[in-house]
């Protein structure tokens, strides 16, 4: 168990780049079961749900390669399981996107109920319903979920609420799936883009990719290829905050701006400098940001995944924000940790209410969730004096190197074991 030490005050200054998303990433290691032949994934994230979900696959007869330049080479030809591994399949929620594929290849599937951060309910019923409407019995027998169709048939998937894993594993599984396939109301993120574009890389027929609504049309095989993941657009938004809580000037780069305009119009509401190019974003700022009001949405709209960060960014503005976070219930777990250090912040329900202060102070605060994580290092970045952050193991999951890339640009940060 590590914990990251840091002595907050230092202007963050200089040039980032952003990894392959962690988010993007975990869906298309999936998918690599449906392919025939090796896929190859560059610059794949060396972070721990990558290994975990790799694990995953590793169990139900995958072939897993690193590569020393950080390539990832899967060959899924040899799958001899329809099982997923009890341990790993429990550590991450997404460990449940290989139902889809297994369903497509195999025509079963069985996993245990997933796991991951504690943020908040996240049913499995929309893609339950999504394998049923293929032709697939599903049951949930004693903690675990089964699934049998000897052969999915295209049909018309309704989901009530645009979820991101759900469109993820309906698509997976029509792409193998006789005749076509309709998606409505699917999730618009960017990642569910990226791993559209790369089953038809595979040879795969998708079409309304980034829309509401996706067209699958079945095919009969797939083929392994080599991919470049997009860009982790939630690293990219919190190496942003952590320049502007800062008040440095760091410019972040390999981003799609595009996929950032939530983000970016809140920071500059708030009064933070922001230029944009073709692949990066410069940031800079100068006094305490101003309040602003935000509210959780699906993609395009605000990320839930930035809120914690930008709540630790709102708690040293000159005024009251209120933040309305409507995708997870539980997401305000890094909220006592702030008010550790001085962040006045107040919730109640979905609501939380940010009476800006002058300063934040260092402490001892303990980690509860990924993103929670994140907002605990932007608030130590800007604190007077030294914080020490436990559990380190949720950063870990989502971020690369964390401590080493901000003290590249000038943050007095440090690793070690607790």
């Amino acid at each position: 168990m590590d914990k990251l030490i840091i002595r907050g005050g230092t202007p963050l200054r200089g040039d980032v780049t952003v990894n392959a998303a962690k988010n993007a990433t975990l869906p298309i290691i999936a998918a690599s079961l449906l392919a025939e032949g090796p896929t190859v994934l560059a610059d794949t994230p060396k972070l721990q749900d990558v290994t975990t979900v790799c694990s995953v696959i590793e169990g139900l007869g995958a072939e897993v390669t690193h590569g020393p330049n950080g390539d990832l080479t899967i060959e899924a030809d040899r799958i001899r399981s329809h099982e997923a591994p009890f341990q790993p399949a429990r550590q991450i929620r997404a460990s449940f996107l290989v139902m889809g594929p297994l369903l497509a290849r195999l025509g079963r599937a069985k996993m245990a109920l997933p796991g991951g951060c504690a943020i908040g309910t996240r049913p499995i019923d929309l893609h339950i319903r999504g394998f049923a409407a293929l032709g697939a019995q599903v049951a949930l027998v004693h903690g675990y979920v089964e699934a049998r169709a000897p052969r999915l048939v295209g049909n018309r998937v309704y989901l009530d609420y645009p979820s991101v894993g759900a469109t993820e594993n309906v698509m997976m599984a029509a792409a193998l799936a006789d005749g076509t396939t309709i998606i409505e109301n699917a999730a618009e993120e960017p990642e569910v883009a990226d791993l559209a574009h790369f089953i038809n890389a595979m040879g795969g027929k998708i079409t309304g990719i980034g829309t509401r609504v996706l067209v699958i049309q079945g095919v009969k095989r797939l083929k392994g290829v080599s991919y470049r993941v997009v860009s982790d657009r939630i690293e990219a938004g919190t190496l942003m905050v952590a320049a502007a809580i800062t008040g440095g000037d760091v410019t972040v780069r390999k981003v799609k701006p595009a996929y950032l305009k939530a983000v970016v119009a809140k920071l500059r509401e708030a009064g933070v400098q922001i230029e944009e190019g073709r692949d990066r974003i410069r940031v800079s700022c100068n006094g305490r940001p101003r309040p602003v009001n935000i509210k959780t949405l699906p993609y395009p709209g605000f990320p839930t995944d930035m809120q914690p960060q930008i709540m630790a960014f709102l708690s040293c503005a000159q005024g009251t924000s209120v933040v309305i976070e409507t995708v997870f219930e539980n997401r305000f777990m890094h909220v006592p940790e702030l008010n550790r250090m001085g962040a006045q912040i107040s919730t109640q329900g979905s609501v939380a209410v940010i009476r800006g202060v002058e300063k934040l102070w260092g402490t001892s605060v303990r980690v509860t969730d990924l993103r929670a994580g994140a907002s605990l290092i932007l608030a130590a970045l800007a604190a007077e004096g030294t914080s020490e952050l436990y559990g380190v193991k949720h950063i870990d999951r989502g971020y690369v190197n964390i401590e080493s890339r901000l003290a590249e640009m000038g943050a007095d940060i440090r690793r070690e074991a607790e």
